[in-house]
């Protein structure tokens, strides 16, 4: 990339705006929505107590299918957090929230469900991703800042089988991410490059991205990534992610569809697999 089209992008990115009616420009909580940024830079400030309680008390009451709750969440101090797995909570963040996913909890109690690891999976990771982003959003309304992790740090399902470990996680519990959290150091960044409305809503049929529309978004992520990490590139991110992603993988199916176990698949009269 140029050193003209490097700045072009970087224009975009900073003059870009979240598109907002002109009716729901001064609603708070659209405010908190649209302005909330991922941070990794935070000041030693302290977390109170309170303010950490309230913040799990909305993931607790997030939205979930049936009410299953199927998540578990890890509280750490960054004392408990290097203790635990081994090095300091990322980008200095006061707190750490390890989000799971969790099918174990009410099994005892649905004796009728049929075996359907992936149906289970799936739905297990919405229900935790919906708790984490009201955890996020939360915390925003309080003046906390966060970024949610699945890599950086052994944070998440990139490391599936290094904090099953960790956390002695029974099979049908996964770590899927970890919420870091404090208050921001400097300002928040500019809005990530996304793509328009006219690109991800529909009507009635599904359209395909024009590709020249996705490589504009590519060239805006390797000039934002650039320049928010003059050492790193976005194709050498992408590189680390694609180098963990076959062991995260093969990880994940041992831990959800038990996969690889040493033990004889036992199957019912009608061929389907059992529970093991």
């Amino acid at each position: 990339m140029g050193p003209f089209s490097f700045i072009k992008h970087l224009k975009e990115i900073v003059l870009s705006r979240p598109e907002v009616s002109a009716s729901a420009a001064d609603n708070t909580l659209l405010k908190i929505l649209y302005n909330r940024r991922s941070i990794r830079k935070f000041t030693p400030k302290e977390i109170p107590d309170d303010v950490m309680a309230a913040i799990l008390e909305a993931g607790r009451l997030a939205p979930c299918t049936v009410n299953l709750q199927t998540w578990s969440f890890f509280i750490f101090t960054p004392e408990e957090w290097k203790k635990c797995i081994g090095n300091p909570i990322p980008f200095k963040g006061n707190r750490a929230v390890l989000v799971c996913g969790d099918i174990n909890r009410v099994k005892p109690v649905l004796k009728n469900m049929p075996d359907c690891p992936l149906f289970e999976y799936t739905t297990a990771v919405i229900n935790a991703s919906l708790a984490s982003m009201n955890m996020n959003l939360a915390a925003e309304a309080l003046g906390v800042s966060s970024i949610m992790l699945s890599e950086t740090g052994k944070t998440g399902y990139f490391y599936a089988d290094y904090l099953q470990k960790k956390l002695d996680l029974p099979n049908g519990v996964f770590p899927l991410l970890t919420l870091v959290l404090g208050y921001a150091k400097g300002g928040y960044p500019a809005m990530p490059p996304k793509f328009a409305s006219e690109y991800v809503t529909f009507k009635n049929k599904y359209k395909k991205t024009p590709m020249e529309v996705t490589s504009d978004w590519f060239d805006k992520m390797t000039a934002g990534y650039k320049f928010t990490f003059p050492l790193k590139t976005f194709k050498g991110q992408l590189k680390t992610y694609n180098e963990h992603l076959v062991d995260a993988e093969e990880a994940l199916k041992k831990m959800v569809f038990h996969y690889g176990s040493s033990a004889p698949e036992k199957r019912d009269s009608k061929g389907k697999m059992k529970r093991p």
